[in-house]
């Protein structure tokens, strides 16, 4: 398990724990990410990380990457 932040590009991982407070995890569950989600890395160069959930793509900032652990 490791956060997503250092996942490489093209990667499909499935999130495992969202590691922070009542609103991040809410937050972030409102865009699909919740444990058991299947998400794919589009973009990871080292500024936001774009990410693929289903049919939605959206971007995560790192500090909110460091928080989203994945295996």
């Amino acid at each position: 398990m490791c956060p997503i932040a250092v996942m490489p590009e093209g990667r499909e991982v499935t999130v495992s724990r969202i590691a922070g407070g009542g609103e991040f995890s809410r937050r972030l569950s409102e865009l699909g990410l919740v444990p058991g989600a299947r998400v794919q890395v589009v973009q990871n160069g080292g500024g936001p990380i774009l990410l693929r959930v289903g049919d939605a793509r959206f971007a995560l900032g790192q500090g909110m990457a460091q928080k989203v652990f994945v295996d």
